[in-house]
């Protein structure tokens, strides 16, 4: 990766994590843990590698993303903004009554392509487009799904993965944000998913790990994923609240907004003030 695409990444994550945070705060209401942990990926996938057009976000051949963990919806909403497909003086209207932004993507929202937040859901909703393109003959279309580590536990997941690799849909690639955490603590101390590369090669998929938060490691995961025979898990270790020293690692902020001075304080350190 040069070094000028490098740096437009780095300028837009911190973009991207700034807006998702005052969203949140704005609406008195969300998830910003999860939402900061996944801002590499997302950038990575709509800015980098998927097929998709500024304004124009209807064209027949575009890439499909799904969102399976639906409740770290302010990235993809402020991606969307940012993209043209709605302004971005909606954004601020998040989760409140009227806003074309619920606290969990709906379809019909403009970029959005599914329904979620209903967990575990997102891997059956992916396979079923790869499947769907695969018959129509659409063989360049590619799908990301991108899931939580605690939506692991969720056995429509598993059938989802067996299902997949049973029909070799390698243009299916599912993003596991692998940030160990969620709402009530340790993932793994919760119900266990590891050892995570073991069990999705058992289950018949192409695994690659990858640093969550590293472009170049993310680029070069999507590129690899592209030329399998079979889907692809990327395993992308991350942290959760990444980019806020009082978020990060920290189970609280799971599904907490944050207030005025907790917000000025995320964004001086986001900025690197």
């Amino acid at each position: 990766m040069d070094s000028k695409k490098l740096n437009f990444l780095k300028e837009k994550a911190k973009e991207l994590r700034i807006t998702t945070l005052k969203m949140i705060h704005e609406a008195g209401s969300g998830h910003p843990g999860g939402s900061l942990s996944e801002i590499e990926i997302l950038t990575t996938l709509y800015y980098d590698i998927m097929n998709v057009k500024d304004k124009d976000y209807r064209f027949e051949d575009r890439d499909r993303f799904v969102l399976s963990k639906g409740h770290c919806c302010p990235p993809l909403y402020a991606i969307c903004a940012d993209k043209g497909y709605f302004s971005k003086d909606e954004l601020m209207r998040l989760r409140k009554y009227g806003s074309i932004l619920h606290g969990h993507p709906k379809a019909g929202t403009p970029g959005v392509e599914t329904v979620s937040g209903s967990l575990g859901n997102g891997l059956s909703v992916g396979m079923g487009m790869a499947m769907a393109f695969r018959k129509q003959g659409k063989n360049d279309i590619r799908v990301f799904v991108l899931c939580g580590d605690g939506e692991l536990q969720e056995g429509a997941i598993w059938e989802a993965a067996m299902c997949a690799a049973h029909n070799k849909l390698n243009k299916l690639t599912l993003i596991v944000d692998h940030n160990k955490l969620q709402i009530n603590g340790q993932v793994d101390d919760i119900v266990a998913i590891s050892p995570l590369k073991d069990k999705f090669e058992a289950f018949g998929w192409n695994v690659i790990e990858a640093d969550g938060h590293d472009f170049e490691e993310l680029e070069q995961a999507f590129k690899k994923a592209e030329n399998s025979d079979r889907p692809t898990a990327i395993l992308a270790e991350t942290i959760k609240g990444k980019g806020v020293s009082f978020m990060e690692n920290n189970a609280v902020w799971h599904g907490k907004a944050p207030n005025a001075e907790e917000l000025e304080q995320a964004i001086a350190e986001i900025r690197g003030e």
